[in-house]
Parts: structure tokens; C-alpha cells; sequence
């Protein structure tokens, strides 16, 4: 289920965001921890060999050996390529949330242009987005992992009511190599004409603008697909991925403890690498924010609830082009018909934003 706390930064306070920071559900601690216990199992073994097994020559080139892998660690771009991996990450997770396929547009032009209280009009209102969200079942059955465990079968598809029998055969019998989720929009499109002879759609223009809705509905369909369809370039995950782990590797033993080359030097012993610490969560965290948004149709904590936009697209749909279909209230003369505008108490009236210049005075002077 979609993580959301809005609410609990909805004021900008003293230490507001730190509230969220003992959250598990959806927290990089519930993404991270398992890599973390492992870099801390391992520092921990390679510490304790270097302190009760090594002997003094042994230390003397392990220490050698740290140095050698804490200078040339550095060397790594972790910021640079880190930082601008998740960015397009970002930008495709974004994408992504933006093209999916809501009927809200669609419904209202529905119920507006497809006329008829008859059960045929009735019918064809609800034929016409039932069609529509059978398509975006269909492309959200081909990416979405949770929807494709709600329906593993075509029949199942049938079972749930997106679909009849009689469609099902139809959409088997047409041989196509490729993903037919486009299929109901090309019955829309026909039965929305079928529905302009009828009469039940009242002029041309009607029909297109059912149709420009419905291409548009379309469109992000498409787009879904294309982003299931279309990755990241697989070398650049690869070269992110190479990258934060070789760091790590190399800051295992890097990092370590080493007793001093010159007797004089003052070290710290710290058996506790807190700074490297915080390095691996902060680095790696960018990684598994990553590896979280690239594809949002999985089962994380923060990926987008499919299953329960189905239902409601489905049920709002049908919603707004039956019950709803000239089911209208009365007429009545609202609360401002005489006054011209709503009334606030003296208390909570604010000055009204007239422009930033309207305040201004202009001093007039004399120029000799």
C-alpha cells in the first residue's frame, strides 16, 4: 500500500520532518537493513583477523594494503553517478504515475453526449466504459505484478465483470503476435459510431469529441506499455550498481584500523566506523531509492496501488454515466443570489492581494 504522510508535514514546524524518521512501513531502514547487517558482519570479521590473527609483518602490509584501497576509493564518481541515476529514475517514475489511464475525462463526455433513460441507452453508456477499463485491466494485467496475481487468466478477467464471454472469445480468435489491450478502445470507437446513427449521439461533433477522449485515454495506455516495454539503459543500472558495490568493497578493508606507520602519530581507535557507516547508508540508500522507483508496478510498500485504482475507475465509471445520467437536483436560487460574495467575521478577514504596486506612492519633485 502507497505510503502517505502529507498530513503529518502539512505545518513547516521546528524538526518537522524528523517525525517521520521512526516510521518503518515504506523507510529506507525496511529497504536497507540486510545490506547493512552484512557490511557490518564483514568489517567486523576483517577487523577482528587484522586485531587477533595477523601478526606484526602481516598487519604492516594489510595496513599498506588499506591505505592503497582508501585512496583510490575516492576516485569513484559516487555522487555524480548516483545522483544522476535516480534523477532519470525520477523523472520516469513521475512519467510513469502521469500516464496512468483514468476514466474521469472520458466518463463526463460519456454521460454528457450519449443520450437515452432507455435500457439501451443505459447499455451503451455502460458498454463504453466498461470497455475502456477493460483495456487499462489489460495493460495493467502485462506490467503490474499485482494485478497479474489478481488475475492470472483471461477468465478471470470474465468472472470479475470487465468482461463477457462472447468479448473473451473475440479477443482469442483475433490472431495477433503482439499485446491486444487496444482491442475494447476499437469496440469503443465502433460502437460509440454505431451509437451516432442511433441517434444517441446527437451530432458529429459529439462523436469527436468522444473520440478525441478516447485517444487520449489511449495514449497513456500506450505509454504504460512503452515504459514496461523500454528500461533504463541496462549498462547504465549495471554501471551504478558496479560502482556503489565496488566503493564498499573496497572500504572494507580501506577503512579499517590500522596501527599507525610513524610511533608518533596520534590515532583514534574507533571499533565502531560510525562516518563509514553513514557513507553505506547514505550511498547505498540512493541506490535502493533507485532500485525502489525504477518500476512503481511491483509489490513495495511505496508502489502504486493498481488493484485499488481498477476498483475505482470501475465503480466512479459507471458511477457518472448511469445513476448519475440526468439524475440531477432542483433548481434553487443559492445562498449569494442577492449578496455578491461570502461574508467572513472581522476577526478572520484578511487584507485582499490587490498587486505589489498598489500600495505604492509616488512623490513628485521639481527638477530645476
Amino acid at each position: 500500500m502507497t505510503v502517505s504522510y502529507t498530513l503529518k508535514v502539512a505545518d513547516a514546524k521546528f524538526g518537522g520532518f524528523s517525525k517521520l524518521l521512526f516510521r518503518w512501513k515504506g523507510s529506507i531502514y525496511k529497504l536497507l537493513y540486510r545490506e547493512f547487517m552484512v557490511f557490518c558482519l564483514l568489517y567486523s570479521f576483517i577487523s577482528l583477523i587484522y586485531r587477533c590473527v595477523l601478526n606484526m609483518d602481516q598487519q604492516e602490509t594489510f595496513g599498506r594494503l588499506a591505505h592503497h584501497c582508501n585512496k583510490f576509493a575516492k576516485l569513484i564518481p559516487m555522487s555524480f553517478v548516483l545522483g544522476f541515476y535516480v534523477t532519470q529514475a525520477f523523472q520516469r517514475w513521475w512519467g510513469q504515475y502521469t500516464s496512468f489511464p483514468l476514466p474521469d475525462n472520458l466518463m463526463m463526455v460519456v454521460s454528457g453526449n450519449v443520450h437515452g433513460t432507455d435500457e439501451r441507452g443505459r447499455m451503451l453508456r455502460r458498454t463504453l466504459m466498461r470497455y475502456a477499463n477493460l483495456s487499462s485491466v489489460l495493460i495493467l494485467r502485462s506490467i503490474s505484478t499485482r494485478v497479474s496475481r489478481r488475475f492470472p487468466k483471461l477468465e478471470d478477467i470474465v468472472e470479475a465483470g470487465f468482461m463477457t464471454a462472447e468479448e473473451l472469445k473475440k479477443l482469442n480468435h483475433l490472431c495477433s503476435d503482439f499485446n491486444k489491450y487496444w482491442m475494447p478502445l476499437a469496440w469503443f470507437a465502433n460502437l460509440a459510431s454505431n451509437a451516432r446513427k442511433e441517434g444517441r449521439v446527437k451530432d458529429d461533433i459529439a462523436l469527436r469529441l468522444l473520440m478525441d477522449e478516447l485517444n487520449n485515454y489511449r495514449s497513456k495506455c500506450s505509454m504504460l506499455f512503452h515504459y514496461d516495454w523500454i528500461s533504463i539503459p541496462l549498462v547504465y543500472t549495471q554501471v551504478v550498481t558496479v560502482a556503489v558495490y565496488s566503493f564498499f568493497t573496497f572500504s572494507l578493508i580501506g577503512r579499517q584500523f590500522v596501527k599507525p606507520e610513524k610511533p608518533e602519530e596520534k590515532v583514534v581507535d574507533l571499533y565502531v566506523p560510525i562516518f563509514t557507516l553513514l557513507e553505506f547508508f547514505f550511498y547505498a540508500g540512493w541506490l535502493k531509492v533507485g532500485e525502489l522507483i525504477i518500476n512503481p508496478f511491483g509489490e513495495d510498500d511505496d508502489d502504486f496501488e493498481t488493484n485499488q485504482l481498477i476498483d475505482r475507475n470501475i465503480q466512479v465509471s459507471m458511477l457518472a454515466v448511469d445513476d448519475m445520467h440526468q439524475n440531477l437536483p432542483p433548481l434553487e436560487k443559492d445562498k449569494y443570489w442577492v449578496d455578491k460574495g461570502p461574508s467572513y467575521p472581522s476577526a478572520t478577514m484578511k487584507a485582499v492581494f490587490m498587486g505589489s504596486t498598489h500600495d505604492m506612492r509616488w512623490r513628485t519633485e521639481t527638477y530645476l
